[in-house]
């Protein structure tokens, strides 16, 4: 593994009302190429503070691979489509990585 590949890329978490909202916006995110690729996580159960009040939901969560230099956009477009107004979206950064997999995600992303 090596850490020099692996600065360069990020994983983005994001959560979704659902799992269309995620597969629909994961799949702009790689046509845009924003993200190399995004994994639809499996249903969820939420439990938040929203407005001074406990709130639960069912929703999906999703994991990017992107270039650490196109984040900030990624989360911006991301934001843009979702149909939350305060979505949970947060980059998990990638200390080390496989170097075919860093490399991928450079050229695909």
């Amino acid at each position: 593994m090596t850490e020099a590949a692996a600065g360069a890329i990020v994983s983005v978490y994001a959560v979704f009302a659902d799992e269309q909202e995620a597969c629909r916006i994961g799949g702009m995110m790689v046509e845009e190429r924003l993200a190399a690729c995004v994994n639809v996580l499996g249903p969820c159960r939420s439990i938040y503070r929203w407005q001074g009040k406990v709130e639960t939901a069912a929703e999906a969560a999703a994991v990017f691979k992107a270039r650490a230099d196109k984040a900030d956009a990624l989360i911006a477009r991301i934001a843009e489509l979702h149909s939350y107004d305060v979505p949970a979206i947060t980059i998990w950064p990638i200390d080390k990585a496989l170097p075919a997999y860093a490399d991928w995600v450079n050229e695909e992303g």
